[in-house]
């Protein structure tokens, strides 16, 4: 069975860059990801920037998939191994389900182009309350190579053979009586 549509359904995305030295007008990830989303139609409901604390992630993207009008998340930074790097720890205990295959694809995608240094990046994506979040790193160049890689049709309600719309809660349109 195909969960693929034949038209294309925007989606509700939120944008969460962490970081401890960038700002808004300094976040080439973040800013790459809301051009990248926005040109394929979908809209951004609100982008953030948080220091790289476990505590204030997991409240942001807790309050975003409570809300139900987010159907993504996406977040930039804090994959990796310094002592600061969080994120993954900040939002496994929310999923519902890991999608296993985000991270070993992202992976996969990033050797062809940084070689063994893609061990590195602890990047994962999950379902819960019905939102797809997913975590890059927060190089320009990772967030490109997901988006390009895997997002760009995962997101997209018409890919073939499947993609995530079906999974997000999305409310059916209702034709008038």
């Amino acid at each position: 069975m195909s969960h693929a549509s034949t038209s294309f359904i925007p989606l509700n995305i939120a944008v969460l860059t962490v970081s401890d030295t960038r700002t808004v007008e300094t976040d080439t990830s973040g800013q790459l990801l809301v051009d990248r989303l926005t040109e394929a139609g979908h809209q951004l409901v609100e982008r953030a920037l948080l220091q790289d604390n476990l505590y204030q992630i997991r409240a942001k993207v807790a309050n975003w998939i409570a809300q139900g009008s987010v159907q993504v998340v996406l977040i930039t930074g804090g994959t990796g191994f310094t002592g600061r790097d969080s994120t993954p720890e900040a939002v496994a205990c929310l999923l519902d389900k890991q999608v296993d295959g985000f991270g070993e694809l992202f992976r996969q995608l990033s050797y062809q182009e940084i070689g063994t240094s893609t061990v590195q990046s602890r990047a994962l994506a999950g379902l819960s309350n019905n939102t797809l979040v997913c975590c890059l790193p927060g190089s320009t160049g990772a967030c490109r190579t997901a988006w390009e890689g895997i997002l760009q049709e995962q997101l997209d309600s018409r890919h073939k053979p499947c993609n995530f719309v079906p999974h997000l809660g999305l409310k059916p349109v209702c034709s008038g009586r």
